[in-house]
């Protein structure tokens, strides 16, 4: 199993066999194996200021604490010890990839932007109506409103994982992963290939 983690930076486009393909790059620059645990690893990026003694002890054997960290299930296949950097030329050109990130988040909306509703009608005495949800549930039975319903609440800010995405290109710790992954210019992204 190979994994990184990374800082989202943008996207760009490269030229590739006469085509334009759009990319988005990911700043892998001082990934560092932080913890190996039973079943797993760990991974992490940057260094925290202040710290706890029960992360000061956890991670003993690196400079600092991480800022950033992702657990992975599975064994790391190289012989690595915490504490050591983690390239990203572990990957190559053309690799398929997981991507995993969490989405930007849309904060409270409503049912016609959340889940494409299509609202009431406009005219027919319909003053206030076109962007409502209608109606939400039967009368005395059962009498409640039932669990799971589609309604307005916040949107955005959910766990995205994205399947065979193709490394178009890497240098200098930057990984060019092929169209748009989740998240913000600055969220941690995890690139994982089993």
């Amino acid at each position: 199993m190979k994994a990184l983690i990374g800082i989202k930076k943008g996207m760009t486009r490269v030229f590739k066999d006469d085509r334009v393909v759009p990319v988005t790059i990911v700043d892998t620059k001082g990934c560092v194996l932080s913890n190996i645990e039973i079943g797993g690893f760990e991974l992490g990026i940057g260094r925290r200021k202040r710290n706890n003694k029960a992360m000061q002890g956890k991670y003993k054997g690196l400079e600092g604490v991480p800022v950033l960290r992702k657990y992975f299930k599975g064994t790391y296949p190289e012989d690595l010890k915490p504490g050591d950097e983690i390239k990203a030329e572990i990957f190559s050109v053309g690799d398929k990839v997981t991507v995993t990130g969490v989405s930007k988040g849309k904060g409270f909306a409503g049912v016609v932007k959340r889940w494409g509703f299509k609202g009431g009608p406009k005219t027919h005495g319909q003053s206030d109506r076109l962007r409502a949800p209608g109606s939400i549930g039967a009368g005395t039975d059962p009498g409640r409103v039932l669990k799971g319903k589609k309604m307005a609440g916040r949107m955005g800010q959910d766990r995205v994982t994205l399947k065979d995405k193709e490394i178009v290109g890497i240098e200098d710790g930057l990984v060019l992963i092929s169209g748009p992954i989740p998240g913000s210019n600055g969220d941690m992204v995890a690139i994982l290939q089993e």
